[in-house]
């Protein structure tokens, strides 16, 4: 891996995860609390993260969460609380709904304490340790849903542990492939997302991501020899056999899914180097979508 921004960055994330936990108790108050019904919104990668922990947070019995593409909340709809996600507090969508959302306490996340974004919410959580010079995000998202799932009673330092044996688990066999579908259930459905997305941003490789168990219902006739299946977190009994029978390999390791997208990270990287490709300044991409 060469000295890029977003190597450096995704390598760190063990450490702002426990920095991010560290903060809970400052921010326990902007957080969800137990009971109240929840939107969590963000747009591409900080959507995701909202997916995943919207999950997390229900199985945990904390409440009802819904989690929104920014340009898709239902306005109609009532919440005691809106949480937003946006690493710079710039995004379009985001600084229109927390705008349009008077008379709902808002909160976002973001890395930019004194962004547009942060001007218009009821509170910030600001995580500048978090940012990134990578226009691809990988630690700020990650530190992000670390923080969210230490409010939800999560051992976050035990999480970054596995975090660190991510950054050394081997990548080298995998990057002969010429496809890869991440798969995942639960909590780890969202984080499928981000990881497909990461390996399409960073490296323009052929990536798909679906529900573990509805990959069977159509998208396993794309599987191959030469291509990979990837599950994050514990897959659905058989599917593994049912993958091998087609001759494409599947991937898994023993690893929370947080712990096992900082494995992709290091995927999507290795792979955008190999392409002769620069995974920190991807084409077509910005650090932050802006409509004007």
């Amino acid at each position: 891996m060469t000295d890029t921004f977003v190597s450096a960055e995704l390598a760190s994330q063990p450490e702002t995860w426990r920095a991010a936990a560290a903060l809970l108790p400052t921010f326990s108050d902007a957080l969800p609390q137990p009971g109240e019904r929840v939107a969590v919104i963000g747009c591409g990668t900080s959507w995701f993260i909202a997916m995943s922990y919207a999950v997390a947070r229900e199985q945990a019995g904390l409440g009802v969460t819904d989690a929104f593409a920014g340009s898709e909340y239902p306005a109609s709809r009532e919440y005691d609380r809106v949480l937003t996600i946006s690493r710079s507090g710039t995004t379009t969508e985001i600084v229109d709904l927390l705008q349009a959302l008077p008379s709902q306490r808002t909160v976002l996340i973001t890395a930019v304490a004194d962004s547009p974004a942060a001007a218009v919410a009821d509170d910030v959580v600001a995580l500048p340790f978090a940012d990134e010079r990578s226009v691809v995000q990988t630690r700020f998202a990650t530190t992000a849903l670390a923080l969210l799932r230490a409010s939800i009673g999560d051992d976050v330092d035990a999480l970054a542990t596995q975090a660190e044996t991510a950054l050394t688990v081997p990548i080298d066999d995998l990057l002969d492939a010429e496809q890869v579908s991440f798969v995942g259930r639960g909590a780890a459905v969202g984080l499928t997302f981000e990881a497909a997305l990461k390996t399409r941003e960073a490296a323009q490789f052929w990536a798909e991501s679906y529900p573990a168990m509805d990959y069977r219902h159509g998208p396993i006739a794309i599987a191959q020899p030469g291509r990979l299946v990837w599950s994050l977190g514990a897959a659905p009994q058989g599917l593994s056999d049912e993958v091998a029978a087609t001759g494409a390999r599947f991937v898994q390791h023993d690893l929370d899914p947080i712990a096992g997208l900082v494995v992709v990270h290091r995927f999507a990287v290795a792979l955008a180097e190999g392409r002769g490709l620069d995974p920190d300044n991807p084409r077509s991409l910005t650090r932050s979508v802006i409509l004007t």
